[in-house]
């Protein structure tokens, strides 16, 4: 490891083994420094990383803190990597999907409240009413499935779906504008997996919702192989994001 990587293992050791709990502000950076036997340079590098994985917060004029480690917010970052990936790693991205988005709308089906439940009708409603508006139909999309996630009650399966489902809305609305009755196709797939939660089945919300994940993933199988002249010219080929 650099010193910069053994100076972050040693601070979040500190943290592991509750000497620096979450919330704790860290000592005056000269004592923390001579305390872990590391330059001030070195301390302000390890700090800017784990700064940048909201491991730790900086509060200007007050100090640097602990942040509070919750899952949404360590497994922010998971998000972030997805943005950046395209080609064959996108489509991994795709295949984990498939493999946890089913199984967690089966959770759902056990565990979703009747204010959960009339959340999703609203968004599946308004998407219906904006099937003519490609952007107002994918931002409901993408709210329908966080309410989803959401009505599993575990925050940390929220999180990561969250961050592997997130993409930006252009590549959807690209989807919209190439694909014959894409919305129509969207919403019936939104309204059967609303059906299966409704009825509190799982073993139909996952297969309604494994359905949903792969006629995505097959979509973007055959979208990525397509050339600059076969591509509209809204989203370029090589950057396909995640459909809805």
């Amino acid at each position: 490891m650099s010193l910069t990587e053994q100076a972050i293992v040693r601070i979040r050791q500190l943290i592991k083994d509750g000497t620096l709990p979450p919330g704790a502000r860290l000592p005056p950076e000269q004592d923390l420094a001579a305390e872990l036997g590391l330059s001030r340079n070195l301390l302000r590098e390890a700090v800017r990383s784990l700064v940048t994985t909201r491991v730790l917060e900086v509060r200007r004029g007050d100090g640097t803190y602990v942040t509070s480690l919750k899952p949404e917010l360590l497994l922010e970052g998971v998000g972030l990597a997805v943005e950046m990936m395209r080609g064959d790693d996108l489509l991994e991205i795709t295949e984990v999907r498939r493999l946890f988005e089913p199984v967690a709308t089966a959770l759902a089906a056990t565990r979703i409240t009747p204010g959960q439940l009339a959340e999703l009708e609203r968004h599946l409603d308004a998407m219906i009413t904006a099937q003519d508006d490609v952007e107002a139909l994918n931002h409901h999309d993408d709210a329908f499935h966080r309410a989803v996630f959401e009505a599993t009650g575990n925050t940390s399966l929220c999180a990561l779906l969250g961050g592997i489902a997130s993409r930006t809305l252009r590549a959807r609305v690209w989807r919209g504008l190439v694909e014959e009755n894409a919305a129509g196709r969207t919403i019936a797939e939104h309204a059967a997996i609303y059906q299966a939660l409704a009825h509190r089945d799982a073993a139909l919300a996952q297969a309604t919702a494994l359905v949903h994940v792969s006629t995505t993933e097959t979509w973007l199988r055959d979208n990525l192989g397509r050339t600059p002249s076969e591509t509209p010219s809204e989203e370029p080929p090589h950057e396909p994001t995640r459909i809805r």
